[in-house]
């Protein structure tokens, strides 16, 4: 006698499950630390004053965290858009003419080295379980796991960008004036690493190569800040 079992899902873990999130994340997290940094290290080379260094971090990490979340919501709800716009019209195109989706689901199968009449096979089975689902996935590329989450890409940004913004602030109310600047660069060049070399680890990609790019992008926007903000300073 012969046993059939039922296919268990598989319990393995996938970068792309949470590529939407960790993109957020680690776009916020440097933002705000390199731009909070910049801020507070242009500021302190114009002015070297403690309240102005201050307010100007607070008001980075405040701002920066809003415009954050404002800009991906809007960006990732443009995504959301289009994907309920195509399935939308997926979904009238299979109520009307069914036959001639199923075709088109079968000539992906074909074109990917299925036999014709398997495809046809696997088309209508797959129709036949979750037509829309199976068009979205293998018509559209649209996944569940990589689907537009605009509150969750908002919320995670304003949340990463106050994080890395924090560190920088932080400094700017307990470091002496005559540290402040030199304290900011090395910390937030420390910290720029690590997150660099954290995200690439995660994305499956080189840690060195991605801690150095990181790293090396963060030094130039402090450097450029810094010296905008000595000209600035000596000019005013």
């Amino acid at each position: 006698m012969v046993t059939t079992r039922t296919p268990k899902m598989h319990g393995e873990s996938h970068r792309t499950d949470r590529i939407g999130w960790l993109r957020a994340a680690v776009l916020g997290a440097n933002d705000g630390l390199i731009s909070t940094s910049s801020l507070v290290v242009g500021v302190a080379s114009a002015a070297p004053n403690r309240t102005a260094v201050l307010l100007a971090a607070v008001a980075g990490l405040v701002g920066g965290s809003l415009s954050m979340a404002a800009g991906e919501y809007v960006s990732v709800s443009s995504q959301a858009d289009t994907e309920r716009a195509e399935l939308t019209r997926e979904q009238d195109e299979l109520a009307t003419s069914p036959e001639s989706e199923r075709n088109e689901l079968a000539g992906i199968y074909v074109a990917r080295g299925v036999s014709p009449e398997l495809a046809v096979q696997v088309a209508d089975q797959l129709m036949a379980k979750d037509a829309l689902g199976a068009h979205a996935r293998d018509e559209l590329g649209i996944h569940a796991s990589t689907r537009a989450r605009p509150i969750q890409a908002a919320l995670a940004s304003a949340a990463c960008f106050a994080v890395g913004a924090a560190p920088p602030a932080l400094l700017a109310a307990l470091l002496p004036d005559r540290m402040l600047a030199l304290g900011v660069v090395g910390v937030s060049l420390g910290m720029l690493l690590v997150l660099g070399g954290m995200a690439a680890r995660l994305g499956g990609a080189s840690t060195t190569r991605g801690a150095l790019r990181v790293g090396f992008w963060g030094a130039v926007a402090m450097g450029v800040t810094a010296t905008a903000g000595r000209i600035f300073g000596a000019v005013v």
